[in-house]
């Protein structure tokens, strides 16, 4: 897009950039830069995938995230429009209007009055801090007639006026008239608060689609070995039917097994492909045609120790309190209520004003004067210079006490009982979401001790299942159970190792939602907004 239309600040008249912005020809045309930094973690065709790595990525390409981020550009330009209402304003006007008329009377001094009128005025206004507001006039007009009448002809009148108002009670000083910009910068402030609690959920469904991917290549991993598994014992009991040391009818179980693995295993496989692609959407891969189809390795592990370090609840809602983007902002907007409720008192004062007018005319042109000895008349040629000459010789000041003071304001008195309102209402729901700050990180301290033991118990589970299988296959070899019961055991040790991968990525699924409650998600993750 056109960097002219596109940059929000307002440039002076007669610059450069105001010429530009103004009349040049501008391409309104939006062009969205594509993915970047995606090439450089691509190794050996592979685009290798730290958490770290994935995360700068994501806030760099992510779409949403960059959708967001442009929310803030509104009330960026809010501030400059509040700053608008003390904008240098120049008003002008000119015009001609020639009239040719039929004469009544001979006073008119000609048969057909022909008349030239061409006024122009021009004005400048402003309105400064304390609220004063200056305004300026200045008319000049010039007037040709062919009557035989007129003193000047063409006659020059210039006029010049400047005048003020100044208000002494409703709308005066400097706190009162920018108090718009003061709201609209903490408005911004509020904006910017909402937009890192947004990147924050952003940024956990960011990871958690990373984890989902590690989540669904552990469980491939599982299936694999499910799969091999069941497939040893179905050659050995198809081995021991073709022997006669079996039944015919044993061969069953062991192929419902293997069908069973195979159904598991191609349900994983399309799994992990969706969880892939979503992924690849986090980090815009997809946008990008040489990347795109490369394959994805991620470096972090999901079997990680879980960490021991004892949880401090109450710490850590004291830092959810301090921190949660979301409680900051509610604090912000009582800031703003405060505003709007002096703004409301401000216009429940009498409105009082001072005014001040100083004017000067002056006149000129061709000049006709009687000769004394004909009669008749003789031309004293003048111009412009001789009006303006004239200014300080004719001068008019005055001053003026305007009070407007309604008996009653209903109106107003409603308004700032609405901005009372809106404030305790603020109060209220501030501490409503302190009430939901310390329950939602009370509960991510409970899930995530759940996490831990569910991550010890299911490292023992999964410790017994595999001696149980081990066991159970010595004991098969020696023929002392069938292989209903071989099999029973495998399922099982498939079973605790699902078990084992799904404890250990919820583990971590619940260390970020803890950070997401405590609102220091993105110190953690070294992450700072710009």
């Amino acid at each position: 897009m056109n960097a002219a239309i596109s940059e929000p600040s307002a440039p002076w008249i007669g610059t450069g950039n105001w010429w530009r912005k103004t009349f040049a020809a501008n391409d309104t045309t939006v062009i969205v830069d594509g993915p970047v930094r995606l090439k450089d973690f691509v190794v050996d065709g592979k685009l290798t995938l730290s958490l770290k790595n994935y995360l700068d990525l994501v806030v760099a390409n992510n779409t949403d995230i960059a959708v967001q981020r442009l929310t803030l550009e509104t009330p960026k330009n809010a501030i400059q429009r509040a700053f608008g209402v003390f904008d240098p304003v120049i008003n002008s006007s000119f015009s001609a209007t020639r009239a040719k008329t039929p004469s009544t009377s001979t006073l008119q001094g000609a048969n057909i009055l022909n008349q030239l009128d061409q006024p122009f005025q021009a004005s400048y206004q402003q309105l400064f801090a304390p609220g004063t507001q200056v305004n300026t006039t200045i008319n000049m007009s010039k007037s040709s007639t062919n009557s035989s009448f007129n003193q000047y002809n063409p006659a020059l009148t210039t006029s010049w006026s400047s005048s003020f108002t100044q208000p002494l009670l409703r709308n005066r000083g400097i706190y009162i008239n920018r108090l718009p910009i003061t709201i609209a910068r903490a408005q911004r402030k509020t904006q910017e608060l909402s937009l890192e609690s947004t990147l924050q959920t952003l940024l956990v469904n960011a990871e958690n689609a990373y984890w989902d991917v590690i989540s669904a290549r552990e469980r491939l991993k599982v299936q694999e070995q499910a799969l091999f598994l069941a497939d040893q014992a179905l050659k050995r009991s198809q081995k021991e039917v073709e022997l006669g040391a079996t039944s015919p009818l044993e061969i069953f179980q062991p192929q419902q097994n293997y069908a069973t693995a195979e159904i598991n295993l191609t349900q994983v496989k399309f799994q992990l492909q969706i969880a892939e692609d979503a992924l690849r959407r986090q980090i815009s891969v997809d946008l990008d045609p040489d990347v795109r189809k490369l394959p994805i390795v991620l470096t972090e592990q999901s079997m990680a120790a879980a960490d021991e370090a004892p949880l401090d609840s109450d710490a850590l809602v004291g830092v959810a309190l301090q921190k949660r983007p979301d409680l900051i902002s509610l604090r912000q907007t009582l800031d703003v209520n405060d505003l709007q409720i002096q703004s409301a008192l401000n216009l429940l004062k009498p409105n009082l004003s001072l005014g001040g007018r100083y004017s000067t005319t002056g006149r000129g042109g061709t000049a006709f004067a009687t000769d004394p000895v004909t009669g008749g008349r003789i031309p004293i040629p003048g111009g412009i210079t001789d009006a303006f000459g004239q200014y300080f010789d004719y001068n008019t000041f005055a001053f003026s006490l305007t009070l407007n003071l309604p008996l009653r304001d209903r109106a107003a008195s409603a308004n700032l009982a609405d901005t009372v309102v809106s404030k305790k209402l603020t109060a209220l729901r501030q501490r409503s979401l302190e009430q939901s700050v310390r329950q939602d990180v009370l509960t991510a301290v409970n899930q995530l001790e759940s996490s831990r033991a569910s991550v010890k118990l299911a490292q023992v589970a999964l410790d017994f299942a595999q001696k149980r299988a081990d066991a159970d296959q010595k004991r098969y070899d020696l023929g002392v159970i069938t292989i209903f019961f071989l099999l029973a055991s495998q399922n099982d040790l498939t079973q605790a190792q699902s078990t084992l991968v799904n404890s250990t990525v919820n583990y971590r699924r619940n260390v970020l939602n803890l950070q997401q409650r405590v609102g220091n998600l993105l110190e953690v993750k070294g992450i700072v907004m710009q």
